[in-house]
């Protein structure tokens, strides 16, 4: 068995969900989950089908994010992971939904950050054995760190 680490690639502040499924029909289930969430959301979604012809599986809203989630699928090539790329959507609006899809197995995350995909590569194929979600810590927060991050909260309106 070899490890490998794969770097997703993604602009700095776009947000994604990568997770793993089970079934063909992920993208078709993913898609209808993003859109009954979100109307008019803006995103793509790319799947590794694992049996049979093998092929990345892909749908989306926007053919930008559509292609960058076909290459970072592809460039994962492993057994039934889905990634979806967002813009102007982050996962908190979505993340339910998406779990509840019936084939979702698992999220691994949802996320702004870089995102590096800890990678299984055996004689059968590849899996993703976990994920590194950003950066260390760098301490322990704070009264005004904690204050700060109350304030961000309800500026942004995810507080009241």
């Amino acid at each position: 068995m070899e490890l490998l680490t794969v770097p997703l690639e993604k602009p700095q502040d776009m947000n994604c969900i990568l997770g793993q499924s089970h079934f063909i029909k992920t993208v078709e289930d993913l898609h209808e989950a993003m859109v009954n969430a979100v109307p008019m959301a803006k995103f793509g979604i790319a799947f590794c089908e694992a049996s049979q012809d093998c092929l990345v599986r892909y749908s989306g809203t926007d053919p930008e994010l559509v292609e960058l989630a076909k290459k970072n699928a592809y460039a994962l090539a492993a057994g039934h992971v889905f990634i979806i790329l967002m813009k102007d959507l982050f996962p908190l609006n979505v993340l339910n939904a998406v779990k509840n899809v019936n084939e979702v197995c698992r999220v691994f995350c949802a996320t702004a950050n870089p995102v590096e995909v800890i990678i299984a590569q055996t004689t059968q194929g590849r899996g993703v054995l976990g994920v590194v979600d950003g950066f260390a810590s760098k301490g322990i927060e704070t009264e005004k760190d904690i204050a700060a991050r109350k304030e961000f909260l309800r500026a942004i309106g995810y507080k009241g």
